[in-house]
């Protein structure tokens, strides 16, 4: 059960660190900016009216943008993989 345990909260982890950009890309936070008709552009859109017309920087948009353009950083990179190794290990006792 230990090996079965260790082996899903690796498997986790790593395919959340790899799924993370992909995913950016999907719902629209590209390496060239917000994608038109995106669900990030309606993100973008909600943040901006909530704000008075800006995206605040900092802002859940903001990160998710710098994400997408620039990548993850390292300690986004240990978040995502922390969040992948848990979900794993529930995924293990199921």
């Amino acid at each position: 059960f230990v090996s079965v345990t260790l082996a899903a909260v690796a498997a986790g982890a790593g395919g959340a660190v790899v799924a993370a950009p992909v995913v950016l890309g999907v719902v629209g936070f590209t390496s060239a900016g917000i994608a038109a008709g995106s669900y990030a552009a309606s993100m973008m859109s909600a943040a901006a009216v909530a704000n008075g017309g800006g995206v605040a920087a900092g802002s859940a948009v903001a990160v998710l943008q710098s994400a997408g353009m620039a990548g993850l950083s390292g300690a986004a990179t240990a978040a995502v993989g922390s969040v992948g190794g848990a979900l794993g290990f529930l995924a293990a006792l199921i």
